[in-house]
């Protein structure tokens, strides 16, 4: 059960910078993340660097409509947890359902990374498990950026970028 903002909100001493991958490929895309960059930025956060969009197919379930994804770099004091508790509460609020694994929707939010952190709960793993295989988190996570260390694999963004077989369609929006 998800609760109001204010409930749950922990607050860290210190600034953090979170890596969230926001994605829509239903409806007005690019309206559905404005709506959440706005939502993010009022309640988790500052947005300090912002991708450009980035049109991708989908991974995992390929019978569906191209992606509009984007990756913004969020200055936050709220704990992992919050802050994902908070991007559940903006992707409902925004009209996401959740009805099967890797379908289309109207926004997704994924944390990507939570500063130098390593979180492996039920229900929350830091980094991204599929950020390593996944273009569509790679090319625009790169281009805001890419000297970025994966906690895991203590390696560059851009390597895991330039070694990674995923060849799905990932086009950059002009």
């Amino acid at each position: 059960m998800l609760y109001p903002l204010f409930c749950y909100r922990i607050l860290l001493k210190k600034m953090i910078i979170a890596y969230l991958l926001l994605g829509s490929n239903l409806g007005d895309r690019k309206k559905y993340l404005s709506d959440a960059l706005e939502l993010i930025e009022l309640r988790l956060g500052k947005i300090s660097a912002c991708s450009s969009l980035y049109c991708t197919a989908s991974w995992g379930k390929h019978d569906q409509p191209d992606f509009l994804n984007q990756v913004i770099a969020l200055e936050t004091r709220l704990s992992p947890e919050s802050l994902l508790d908070g991007i559940l509460t903006i992707e409902i609020e925004l009209g996401r359902v959740r009805n099967e694994r890797w379908g289309s929707r109207k926004i997704d939010i994924d944390i990507l990374l939570f500063g130098k952190q390593i979180v492996a709960q039920r229900e929350l793993k830091i980094p991204h498990p599929f950020l390593h295989e996944r273009r569509f988190c790679l090319e625009p996570l790169c281009e805001i950026a890419p000297g970025l260390i994966h906690p895991i694999f203590g390696t560059k963004m851009s390597e895991l970028l330039t070694e990674l077989s995923d060849n799905l369609s990932v086009k950059k929006l002009s």
